[in-house]
């Protein structure tokens, strides 16, 4: 432990973490033999959490970095969003039991033991640090007589269940992990309970999805659920699954977005959706809107209202928030001229992207390619030359069109790759051979899709092939030069960045389909130079 988190686990002893129910063994080795803590800091804690501070919390996230806690998806949540949150669920009237599903240092708790006065606490939490500072902050707001911790996974909470006519509410904020850090044990776990749900599945999954499919098997008809994650689901398709469960199940009420250029989390790169549910009552419109900023959430239950058969047919919610678009006579959408393909992804870039361990490799099996978007936006528009771009190491599927001489120097290549696991990689493990990138045929036009401007439209007269840092166009119809080049124009000085999926802080990504989506003139508009 570092020094600070040894003050922080001393101030939260000293202030009557362990007087809070569910103390652990784990906690326990945490705090054993720590020295007592200065009554003087003390008192100054006691009077920040009686004003609604979070003084532990601060002191948490200063200790482990944002990047410390990624793996864990511990992202604290605001004052403002915490508030509103806790005022929409005050308004459907009284709770008996709070659920927090990944309570942290006890934000949610506090503000709903003290907005439902006779109501149990409960909150859920892996990491023991936090645990011991959500205790403390609960003691120190004279919470804890009503209030339990457990330390252990949500996912495998049990809840014993409540009279008739009682409610349990579920809120917090749960925790943001990447489908990539969770382990293949609790994918087949999601699997399982989907299937039980009656939904299908996506291993992309992040963690905040498990967390609503538990709470799906733990909620009772007449609770209440609110929670904050990350937007993503909105319109992905492992969001499908996330997205049937709250239109039925569920019972969505209220949607409402945080515009992503906001930030609303300040030290995490993030987007932020709020959730307002009633389990068991599905409704046949949904309130969804959109505010620029935390401080502009007030009530949570306003916005326009979507049919539920609406929001069910439709493939991308956050379409809904947006102005609808005008469309001039003339126009047509980019998808009904061109194919839109992402590039190949190697699985390993370090090794399929050669550099000083394919330097004896024959030239016919290093092809240029655009592997840094950087390299379309110093194009200008024209990519005319391959000689200042990175070479992709692509294999056919058999070897033994090579000389003697340029097959050892493959196979000596091989020998390496495997030593840097990229065999082992998903993408590898479904190619066949494992070793074949398989680089698609060049794209006349080549674009970005993901930053903070619009993207990159290039025209590849040098024939460079693409990884999936950029999309590539393909013409459905022939196209002589000058009419791509005229498209690459357009696109280039009339593309906005509300047209793609706006993430935290402004960045924008154009998935193919998006950009398919984009409006450009039809091709005799073009040729005329008939267009604004």
């Amino acid at each position: 432990m570092t020094l600070h988190e040894i003050e922080l686990l001393t101030a939260a002893v000293a202030l009557g973490a362990k007087r809070v129910r569910g103390w652990s063994a784990q906690e326990e080795a945490l705090v054993a033999g720590l020295a007592a803590a200065p009554r003087e800091s003390l008192g100054e804690i006691r009077d920040q959490i009686a004003q609604g501070a979070d003084p532990l919390g601060e002191g948490f996230c200063l200790a482990r970095s944002p990047v410390q806690r990624r793996p864990r998806g511990a992202t604290y949540t605001p004052a403002p969003i915490v508030a509103a949150m806790v005022d929409w669920a005050r308004s459907r009237g009284p709770s008996d039991r709070v659920v927090d599903p990944g309570a942290g240092s006890g934000r949610f708790l506090v503000a709903t033991g003290r907005a439902f006065p006779h109501a149990e606490l409960i909150g859920v939490e892996t990491d023991p640090l936090a645990a011991v500072l959500c205790r403390a902050h609960l003691a120190a707001a004279g919470l804890a007589e009503r209030a339990t911790v457990r330390v252990e996974d949500y996912r495998a909470v049990q809840l014993e269940a409540l009279g008739e006519g009682r409610r349990t509410l579920f809120i917090g904020n749960p925790p943001y992990v990447r489908h990539h850090l969770i382990d293949e044990g609790w994918k087949e776990w999601l699997g399982a309970e989907a299937k039980r749900l009656g939904l299908k599945s996506s291993a992309l999954a992040g963690l905040h999805v498990h967390f609503y499919v538990a709470t799906a098997s733990l909620a009772q008809p007449g609770d209440l659920v609110c929670y904050i994650t990350a937007a993503e689901w909105l319109d992905v398709n492992y969001g499908r699954m996330l997205r049937d469960l709250l239109l039925n199940r569920l019972g969505l009420q209220h949607l409402v977005m945080i515009d992503p250029a906001a930030q609303p989390f300040p030290d995490a790169q993030t987007t932020a959706v709020i959730a307002c549910m009633e389990p068991g009552a599905p409704r046949e419109s949904i309130h969804v809107r959109q505010v620029a900023r935390s401080s502009q959430l007030g009530d949570l239950s306003g916005g326009l209202a979507v049919s539920r058969d609406r929001l069910g047919s439709e493939a991308r919610w956050t379409v809904l928030v947006r102005p609808p678009r005008q469309v001039r006579g003339g126009m047509v959408e980019l998808g009904e001229l061109f194919r839109v393909h992402r590039g190949q992804v190697t699985g390993a870039n370090g090794v399929w992207i050669a550099g000083p361990h394919a330097a004896h490799l024959p030239a016919s099996v290093l092809t240029p390619a655009i592997t840094r978007a950087r390299e379309l936006y110093a194009a200008g528009g024209r990519l005319t030359s391959d000689r200042s771009l990175r070479c992709v190491i692509d294999l056919p599927q058999g070897l033994d069109e090579f000389s003697p001489e340029h097959r050892a120097a493959i196979e000596a290549f091989l020998r390496f790759a495997r030593s840097q696991g990229a065999h082992e990689t998903y993408i590898a493990s479904h190619r066949n051979p494992w070793y074949r990138v398989g680089l698609r045929e060049p794209a006349p036009i080549l674009a970005t899709y993901m930053a903070r401007r619009p993207p990159a439209f290039v025209r590849n007269l040098c024939g460079a092939r693409h990884l999936n840092i950029a999309h590539g166009l393909y013409p459905r119809q022939e196209m002589d030069d000058e009419l791509l080049m005229k498209f690459v124009n357009y696109l280039s000085t009339h593309v906005a960045l509300s047209e793609g999926r706006v993430y935290a802080g402004g960045l924008t990504k154009f998935e193919p389909r998006e950009m398919e989506r984009i409006l450009v003139p039809e091709p005799r508009l073009l040729v005329l130079e008939d267009v604004a």
